[in-house]
């Protein structure tokens, strides 16, 4: 029996009225789409920003398709053929923001989106969703001052977007795609190793198929992130051992995002050829000795 989805939709538009001010949110909104819901091919005159809270869909550009789901952001660039559509079985929720002005395509530059790059893969703890529910949310209140609420939410969102895809605009042609690729990754990786994160929902939140991301991955690294998730959190075990003497080795691999002590003290022997407790005398001796 095919899952029942309620199609809902709302949005505010800015109560001041876009008067070719420098930057201007034009209106921000939210939608449970139904499936196979599409919009375009179609060009639009202003930015058009969607961060994806649930489901699936595909995003199609002038340059490329993209795969995306939940976490991911996808920026619609003002006179750029583009169309978007849910996924039949899980259909998107996202939200919104649409923005213009004469300083809106240097504030894009900046942040590193372009049309051949319109997407970014956020990280746990973003800006991004509340920046656009705050935005909403200024809009419904209906006052002149949410205007430059709106533009401090913008703000936010760009900040981020150019913390995470600035140091990628710069490297040419599909090799910075891959690389720009695997950098999140480890970004993912490096962020989320404390949780007992898998690698199918670091896939499920970049957006890509596991066996592509495991393809480039050792492709740029020589490991698996399977591998490379794993020697992320014995290296950080590996710390915690010998910076916090009084975490038990149970409270070290919960720490790491192994809730499994004993397969964490069998993964420990294999990357350090010691078991953790080894380590831990170890180096606590090598320390008493350093003091004396």
């Amino acid at each position: 029996m095919e899952p029942n989805y309620d199609h809902t939709y709302s949005v505010a538009s800015n109560p001041v009225y876009y008067d070719n001010q420098n930057l201007h949110v034009l209106f921000a909104g939210k939608s449970q789409t139904l499936p196979l819901h599409q919009a375009g091919p179609k060009i639009y005159d202003y930015y058009l920003l969607h961060y994806v809270e649930g489901g699936s869909g595909i995003f199609r550009t002038e340059h490329r398709t993209y795969e995306l789901g939940a976490g991911d952001c996808f920026l619609i660039h003002p006179g750029q053929l583009v169309s978007y559509v849910s996924d039949r079985d899980h259909p998107w929720q996202y939200r919104w923001a649409a923005f213009t002005g004469k300083e809106s395509d240097q504030l894009v530059l900046q942040a590193g989106f372009t049309p051949e790059q319109p997407v970014l893969s956020i990280a746990e703890g973003s800006v991004v969703p509340t920046s656009l529910g705050g935005m909403m949310e200024a809009f419904y209140a209906n006052k002149e001052s949410a205007h430059l609420t709106s533009l401090g939410f913008l703000y936010l969102i760009i900040g981020e977007a150019a913390e995470r895809l600035s140091i990628y605009s710069r490297l040419p042609g599909a090799g910075s795609q891959v690389k720009r690729t695997v950098k999140q990754m480890i970004h993912f990786m490096s962020s989320q190793y404390a949780h007992p994160i898998s690698i199918e929902q670091m896939c499920d939140s970049l957006g890509y198929n596991r066996a592509y991301l495991s393809r480039v991955f050792k492709q740029e690294t020589g490991l698996s992130p399977v591998t490379y998730l794993l020697k992320l959190r014995i290296e950080k075990s590996r710390q915690l051992l010998r910076e916090r003497p009084e975490l038990s080795v149970e409270q070290v691999a919960a720490s790491v995002g192994l809730t499994d002590a004993l397969y964490f003290s069998r993964q420990f022997k294999r990357f350090c050829s010691q078991s953790p407790t080894s380590y831990r005398i170890k180096v606590t001796r090598h320390a008493d000795k350093s003091v004396h």
